[in-house]
């Protein structure tokens, strides 16, 4: 199992996620979004997994706008380029990933 966690400091529920690895002693790499963004490959992978509408932060000011956007690719192009409009915590383990607060999707993965 190769957990990743893509979330800010900040994040209440990033927070909360990692401490649920780590109760149960499960290793895991953690991504600061705000410090480090994220790799298009691996936004690809998240949005196979949990699909576009998912990954949007609703409360970022800028939703709005990036939710009108046209097509998926240019949704995807704005989500790069502002790390921020991600919804967190983002956890993969391989091809399945999770939006959010999930550990009764966690459970199923160990």
């Amino acid at each position: 199992m190769n957990i990743q966690i893509f979330g800010t400091s900040k994040c209440f529920d990033t927070k909360k996620a990692q401490r649920y690895f780590k109760e149960r002693r499960i290793p895991f790499q953690f991504v600061d979004l705000a410090k480090y963004g994220i790799s298009p490959g691996e936004l690809r992978s998240v949005k196979n997994a949990v699909g576009l509408e998912a990954l949007l932060n609703e409360k970022h000011p800028d939703a709005p706008l990036a939710a009108y956007l046209a097509y998926d690719e240019d949704k995807l192009e704005k989500l790069l380029e502002e790390p921020r409009l991600l919804r967190t915590p983002i956890v993969r383990n391989g091809r399945q990933a999770t939006v959010g607060f999930c550990p009764e999707v966690w459970k199923t993965w160990t």
